[in-house]
């Protein structure tokens, strides 16, 4: 049987009809699915989100009775909203952090974590200096501008002894939550998808791993540093409605994204910089 694969560009959203019932409920109402198995629509970002889910649609969905379509976003605010209004079943994009920060914001949304798939290398490079000391006094320094993807950056740049947060500023402090700057760095917020195209006029950005493989950062500019990856609250992981969190597909493809399969295929392919998770947040 032909297995297909549908990539579908975020703009055509507006044109796609919401999603009706469960994927498992959608298969039973369709005398059991399309011919290629249980179609799951999951929303990712391109590196590495749409690449994994790709290889298992194309190497492991078929035996396990699953037809993935995937639908590419470019940035980090729309999944959540398109999720909520169902033109997807599940995305696969984000941390716990950011999810809680985007249900903060969205109080009528219900979005559950199904679980942690893997942990991207978050890094502080630059093109300008080779050294986390070589950055002078008022140096500019990008981070996400987002509320989750902001808090790791400056716990980053405080891990590097550039900044003191505040004790009590939790998974997401904010620029508010600075209680000392000893070099007066300028922290310059920017959408995290622009980082590594405003890499060049900072003296340093900290940039989310995906954007950094897919903009390939690492061969032109030098990394700084690197967050920890023992008990990293950041790993990313899939996201479903929450009344869908128990369907019999969502926990096929839970399954599959954690199979020995994808974690080799994450290995080969980003070692050491997209590292592969267990659903409890160990590395495995």
């Amino acid at each position: 049987m032909r297995r297909t694969l549908a990539i579908i560009g975020a703009t055509a959203l507006a044109t796609t009809a919401a999603a009706c019932g469960a994927p498992s409920e959608r298969a039973a109402e369709d005398g059991g699915g399309d011919g290629d198995g249980t179609t799951i629509t999951v929303g990712a970002t391109p590196v590495p989100h749409a690449d994994v889910l790709t290889y298992i649609q194309e190497n492991l969905a078929a035996d396990a009775g699953l037809n993935i379509e995937v639908t590419e976003f470019t940035d980090y605010n729309q999944p959540n909203a398109a999720l909520v209004e169902g033109s997807l079943d599940a995305n696969y994009f984000q941390t716990v952090p950011f999810m809680e920060d985007y249900l903060e914001g969205n109080p009528d949304a219900d979005l559950t974590y199904v679980g942690d798939v893997h942990l991207e290398a978050f890094g502080l490079y630059s093109q300008k200096v080779g050294d986390v000391a070589e950055l002078e006094d008022g140096a500019q320094v990008g981070v996400p501008n987002d509320a989750a993807n902001m808090g790791r950056a400056l716990k980053l740049l405080e891990d590097q002894g550039l900044l003191t947060l505040a004790e009590d500023s939790g998974d997401n402090p904010s620029e508010d939550d600075i209680e000392d700057n000893p070099k007066g760095l300028d922290i310059v917020p920017t959408e995290a998808a622009q980082l590594p195209r405003s890499l060049p006029d900072l003296d340093a950005a900290a940039i989310n791993g995906n954007y950094a493989i897919e903009a390939k950062v690492a061969e032109t500019a030098e990394a700084l540093a690197f967050e920890e990856t023992e008990g990293n609250p950041y790993a990313n992981g899939l996201v479903v409605r929450s009344e869908d969190a128990d369907d019999e597909a969502v926990a096929t493809l839970d399954e599959l994204l954690h199979s020995d399969e994808v974690k080799r295929y994450m290995e080969e392919q980003w070692d050491g910089v997209v590292i592969p998770v267990s659903g409890d947040g160990g590395q495995g």
